[in-house]
């Protein structure tokens, strides 16, 4: 039996994407309003990395947050069950194009912004080389499959689960496949080591710069930005002289790099994850 939500998802995928984009505004303001928990989380969040802008421009960031959340989430109807024509149109890749091609191995730096699976699919789609992700599974078999079928819809994308080790991963990017990194959340204390995030330390799993090492790959970020046409998929230079010999270093240039493009847009950050929640010894909780 198909879950309801995904019926829901393929009913809309063939929608204009301004009807799309208005569901995603009215049920980002109600969950703005009924999702107490986790706009506390979000303000928390804005709180600590932009203590400097008034409560009210911090306000206004974490209704906006909602709004895209909301309108990214509904935007995989699209994605990955609407008319390849209109999908194409939508997604516009810019920037360094050239850094993802060829056959040279490159770890692509996908920080969460809300735009990361439009990202992902672009790329899929139009730069047309192999690539690997890493992939959490979700609580629902269903909602799980959608979403592994919609992120492989153009068929050259190979899932590794975050239980399956880094061998599979590791021999896939030196035969010349992209490896589609989201390495800027707090997973946990295992394997993490504390580097500052807006001058805060944050727990960080140092993937970035051992997967490039033991990969032999250049590092090239990649950043989704939403547009009331779609998206603007950036690809920025690939960093030089990255991965460096001190991987606290090279995880602190992550965090930093990652400041400078929030700044940018910083409602456009996935702030409703809890991205300061493990702490420091003998540090008290933020949420």
């Amino acid at each position: 039996m198909t879950h309801p939500g995904v019926l829901f998802m393929r009913l809309i995928a063939p929608l204009p994407l301004g009807w799309v984009r208005g569901l995603g505004t009215v049920v980002g303001w109600v969950l703005y309003g009924l999702a107490v928990p986790r706009r506390r989380v979000v303000m928390a969040n804005l709180a600590l990395c932009f203590p400097q802008q008034p409560l009210a421009v911090r306000r206004r960031w974490a209704r906006e947050c909602f709004v895209y959340f909301a309108q990214a989430w509904f935007d995989r109807s699209w994605l990955w069950n609407g008319p390849v024509e209109g999908l194409r149109r939508r997604l516009r890749i810019v920037g360094a194009v050239e850094e993802l091609q060829g056959d040279a191995p490159t770890v692509i730096f996908a920080p969460h912004f809300l735009g990361l699976d439009a990202a992902g699919t672009a790329i899929n789609d139009q730069i047309r080389r192999p690539m690997v992700s890493i992939y959490t599974p979700q609580r629902s078999q269903a909602v799980d499959q959608w979403l592994h079928d919609g992120r492989r819809r153009f068929g050259n994308l190979q899932l590794f689960y975050r239980d399956q080790g880094v061998k599979g991963i590791v021999a896939a990017l030196r035969e010349g496949a992209l490896l589609y990194l989201l390495s800027d959340m707090n997973f946990g204390p295992e394997e993490s080591i504390f580097v500052p995030f807006y001058g805060v330390p944050a727990a960080t799993v140092p993937s970035l710069p051992r997967f490039a090492r033991l990969g032999r790959a250049k590092v090239v970020p990649v950043t989704a930005r939403i547009t009331p046409t779609g998206y603007d998929i950036e690809v920025h230079p690939a960093w030089k002289d990255y991965p460096g010999p001190d991987v606290e270093a090279d995880t602190a240039y992550m965090n930093r790099w990652l400041e400078g493009v929030i700044n940018t847009m910083p409602s456009q950050y996935y702030w409703v994850h809890k991205r300061f929640k493990t702490r420091p010894p003998g540090e008290p909780p933020v949420y």
